[in-house]
């Protein structure tokens, strides 16, 4: 069997960590949940996770259900107390933009599952997480995607 010429999950994972850079909205932007606080404005990162296989087309390969959490991290020590919220709302909706405006991620994967064909669709959800002794107001993304023929099947 010969290598393909791109790697699916490692390519997607380039594929959204781009989608966030790219509205301008963030400090950092992570490939990793991170172990240390995350910064005092606005901060995302993006993790693999869960990895499994779909129903798809009975062929000889083996389609899969990607599913990364983007999450977006606000300090709750950020002024004023009411812009915290606000502000991760539209990090999410812009988010949630990019992911829709980019169905495919440029033809990396099947679809965005935006309606949870094949599971949880895209969703936020909102939450407090301490890290390293700080506390941040959080919103995590729930980001299903579905790519074709990642794995070939025994014959």
């Amino acid at each position: 069997m010969s290598t393909p010429a791109t790697d699916p999950i490692t390519d997607s994972t380039d594929r959204v960590v781009s989608h966030a850079l790219s509205l301008g909205l963030f400090e950092t932007v992570n490939e990793a949940e991170p172990k240390n606080a995350p910064g005092h404005g606005l901060s995302c990162a993006v993790w693999v996770d869960r990895i499994g296989f779909i129903r798809s087309s009975g062929l000889a390969s083996g389609s899969a259900r990607l599913v990364f959490n983007v999450r977006v991290y606000s300090n709750i020590n950020a002024a004023p107390d009411e812009a915290i919220d606000p502000a991760l709302l539209r990090a999410v909706d812009r988010l949630f933009g990019a992911y829709a405006g980019d169905f495919t991620l440029g033809g990396l994967v099947r679809q965005v599952d935006l309606l949870g064909a094949h599971g949880v669709p895209l969703e936020a959800v909102a939450g407090y997480l301490l890290v390293e002794g700080g506390e941040y107001r959080v919103m995590t993304i729930v980001l299903p995607l579905i790519v074709n023929d990642l794995w070939l099947e025994a014959a």
